[in-house]
């Protein structure tokens, strides 16, 4: 390093394993020993670090290895689904400690829903700490930057809400809210993918959107609202009303809402997905091909983001497309037929190896990422 290396940075270095002792501290960063001594005596009392067992010897006494603390904190977490959330306390290297799922309507709105994750955390918290931060994931277009969702249509009652400062009456730490399927984007990447810089996130359940990894960060745009691809029009859609106001959006014809109404508008007695699951194993011609038609449309709004992003995989998650190979196929059969030679040269299209986990994974490196920033320490 080139000029003085901060506190933080002395921590990343560790983290990494880059320089594990005082004296390789002391060699990357050309600090002097008494700088050295004084950044890992900082580290230490924060709990950040721990000495581990004497390393190695090159003569004379062994160096004592430091070691970056996951136990020196804790993060409480939350991924909100449309009526599904997963709730945990996970350490600081993101591995959670204990989880809880409950089932509620994020239309009850913010006050009962906050109330019941919070209410939740408290319980969670208890004989644990100290806690660092809180991470959020919300079914909503988030203005990341204040933690605000915008949902004019959907979660109407969510619109123009600053999470954040709800929170952190109760929880005096740092809070960071996002988009739903930015945080298991997130997760996916870098519990699945770590060394593909350009990701592609598509998340099909009851709504549709994704998360956009490039070059190694989430892309928000420059408010937060880029990944809505549920939003994108399709050709021969039928005419069908999205709830934006739109007609024909990939997410009112491909989703796990519109698969289920497609299938009773054709005298199938589905009631929920598990259902629809039930078809498609017996092989019912008409369930696959309603099924096999929702994927290609889906394919047609992906092969346009490849074409755009030019993504090493895209990831496909969500309740739909873990259930559904015929989905998943036809979003294949049509992003290789679509795409350009060149995005499509090595592109993998994978299902979620994560699942419901990616959520929570993505929620806890959010607020890890900022704590420990070099900055922030």
């Amino acid at each position: 390093m080139s000029r003085i290396a901060t506190t933080g940075e002395v921590l990343q270095l560790i983290r990494s394993g880059e320089a594990t002792t005082r004296a390789e501290i002391g060699r990357v960063t050309a600090l002097s020993r008494p700088a050295v001594t004084h950044r890992v005596n900082e580290l230490l009392q924060r709990g950040l670090v721990v000495e581990d067992a004497e390393g190695p010897s090159t003569g004379g006494r062994p160096p004592v290895r430091l070691r970056f603390n996951a136990a020196g904190g804790v993060v409480a977490v939350a991924s909100l689904g449309a009526s599904r959330t997963q709730i945990a306390l996970c350490d600081l290297a993101g591995d959670v400690i204990e989880r809880t799922d409950l089932v509620i309507d994020v239309e009850e709105g913010p006050d009962a829903v906050l109330g019941l994750v919070m209410d939740t955390w408290e319980k969670l918290l208890e004989g644990r700490g100290p806690l660092a931060g809180v991470g959020l994931g919300v079914p909503a277009t988030v203005e990341y930057a204040r933690g605000r969702t915008e949902s004019a249509r959907v979660m109407a009652s969510w619109t123009g809400v600053e999470i954040p400062p709800r929170i952190a009456k109760r929880f005096p730490v740092p809070v960071l809210v996002d988009n739903d399927v930015n945080v298991i984007a997130m997760g996916e990447h870098r519990g699945v993918y770590p060394d593909q810089d350009d990701l592609l996130f598509v998340k099909v359940s009851t709504r549709i959107g994704a998360g956009v990894v490039s070059s190694g960060n989430i892309m928000r745009g420059a408010l937060g609202a880029a990944g809505e691809i549920g939003h994108i029009p399709v050709r021969d859609g039928g005419g069908v009303l999205c709830r934006c106001g739109n007609l024909d959006c990939v997410d009112s014809v491909a989703s796990g809402t519109a698969i289920l109404r497609t299938l009773r508008e054709r005298g199938r007695d589905v009631e929920t997905l598990a259902d629809v699951t039930v078809l498609v194993r017996q092989g019912d011609a008409e369930t696959m091909a309603v099924v096999r038609q929702a994927g290609r449309w889906l394919g047609e709004v992906i092969a346009s983001a490849v074409n755009l992003l030019n993504p090493s995989v895209v990831v496909l998650g969500g309740d739909v497309a873990e259930m559904f190979m015929p989905l998943v196929s036809g979003v294949r059969e049509v992003v290789y037929q679509r795409s350009t030679q060149l995005a499509t040269r090595s592109l993998k299209i994978e299902r979620s190896r994560l699942g419901p986990g990616a959520g929570i994974t993505g929620c806890a490196l959010l607020v890890i990422d900022h704590i420990l920033d070099p900055d922030a320490l």
